[in-house]
């Protein structure tokens, strides 16, 4: 692993973060959620996840594991404190309205009416706490005929069209193997958290916060889908190439591939001139401007990947660095976390876990001058600080006791 520290510079000691002071009622689970409130919780927001807890997070049960911790959740949860709560008592619904009463922010993604059957709705605890920020992450929204609908990051992505837009043309469409909408709707989430925590800051109380994976889908087909609006017509799989611009794509080497972006004139000039030195390519007839290549693109293949043949993936992507021309090696994630890139990024580091010893940890990548990201603290076992918590909210000893014998912390406490 490497270190981020001295990749990035050490974090000075009394910088405050960015969130300092805000704390944050997680009622989250798997992707989408979570990954909102860890970025909250990078940015120093006091974050506590409340669990299940018979069961915990679904997501705990992911594969990979590591030291009997899973590599899922240990990815979706760090920097936060975790308390397992049975819900279904009245004695643990109130601990969990005692820690809203507390908190800045709530964000959820049950399904539809769960969080009203606990009497954690939005209606109720608004006027419990009106300061409140409720964020309420679905699939296809909380109104409306599709509200009670179950959806995944797949799915949406099958749903919406953008399956539609990967892959080859002469295959089926593919959804990517990272769940980027998960991803993407965790991260449109804090942006509405961040909104509202601003609006706040003017107006003195909260709101209620909504996005759903649909929504965000169809905002990642990108201008593909304005462009269907706007022509009619239907957008095709391209494969690896550009879409309206040549040569962008994926070209054999002597060694393997390289991805290169053209996206205008002067770029193509660069390659063809400086990089393979061919400045006959620049005034060709056939290859002048991006319409005419893109008319002649297999011609135009050809003569650049005959070129290419004569070296290295590695070595064209340096050369082609130092003229300026956007390219990269395509590499397996192991070549990735191996690259010179991802070193001098200080993206992987390892950090202390209670039960495990260590975990690998990767860099968030929001960096802040004034306001740093806080040190990363392994995602928590589950209810690792739900006596903390309760301290914090001011329960005694002995109610503490009481509570955990009557069942309120689940039958493990």
């Amino acid at each position: 692993m490497y270190d981020q520290a001295s990749a990035l510079g050490a974090r000075r000691p009394d910088a405050p973060p960015a969130l300092e002071g805000i704390r944050v009622a997680d009622f989250s689970h798997f992707i989408a959620g979570p990954m909102c409130t860890r970025f909250l919780a990078d940015m120093g927001a006091d974050v506590i996840k409340i669990e299940n807890a018979a069961s915990g997070d679904d997501l705990r049960r992911f594969e990979p594991r590591l030291a009997g911790q899973s590599v899922p959740f240990l990815w979706a949860n760090r920097n936060k404190r975790g308390i397992a709560l049975d819900l279904s008592r009245d004695d643990a619904r109130q601990i969990a309205m005692d820690l809203v009463r507390s908190s800045d922010i709530l964000v959820e993604n049950f399904s539809t009416g769960v969080m009203e059957r606990f009497g954690l709705g939005y209606d109720a605890l608004k006027e419990l706490n009106p300061k409140l920020i409720y964020c309420s992450v679905s699939a296809y929204g909380r109104e409306g005929e599709l509200a009670d609908r179950l959806g995944f990051d797949s799915v949406v992505q099958a749903e919406t069209g953008f399956m539609s837009l990967n892959g080859f043309p002469d295959g089926p469409g593919l959804r990517t193997g990272p769940a980027v909408m998960d991803i993407a709707t965790g991260l449109s989430a804090t942006i509405a958290v961040l909104g509202a925590l601003a609006a706040r800051s003017r107006t003195g109380v909260g709101q209620k916060v909504e996005t759903s994976l649909f929504d965000v889908g169809t905002l990642m087909l990108g201008f593909q889908a304005l462009g269907y609006l706007a022509t009619g017509k239907n957008p095709n799989r391209v494969g690896n190439d550009g879409t309206d611009t040549m040569p962008t794509g994926v070209f054999a080497t002597a060694d393997g591939t390289l991805y290169i972006i053209c996206a205008n004139d002067r770029t193509y000039g660069r390659l063809v001139r400086d990089v393979l030195n061919r400045p006959d390519l620049v005034d060709d007839p056939r290859f002048r401007t991006n319409r005419d290549r893109m008319e002649n693109r297999g011609e135009l293949r050809a003569i650049l990947e005959r070129a290419l043949a004569t070296d290295g993936s590695e070595a064209w992507a340096q050369r082609m660095r130092m003229h300026k021309v956007p390219a990269g090696v395509i590499r397996t994630v192991e070549q990735a976390f191996q690259s010179s890139e991802m070193i001098a990024r200080g993206i992987a580091s390892t950090i202390a876990h209670p039960t495990a010893g260590t975990v690998p940890d990767i860099a968030c990548p929001l960096r802040l001058a004034a306001t740093p990201i806080v040190a990363a603290v392994a995602a928590p076992t589950l209810g690792q600080h739900t006596r903390e918590v309760l301290d914090m909210l001011g329960y005694a000893s002995d109610r503490i006791a009481e509570l955990s014998a009557a069942g309120a912390f689940g039958a493990q406490a």
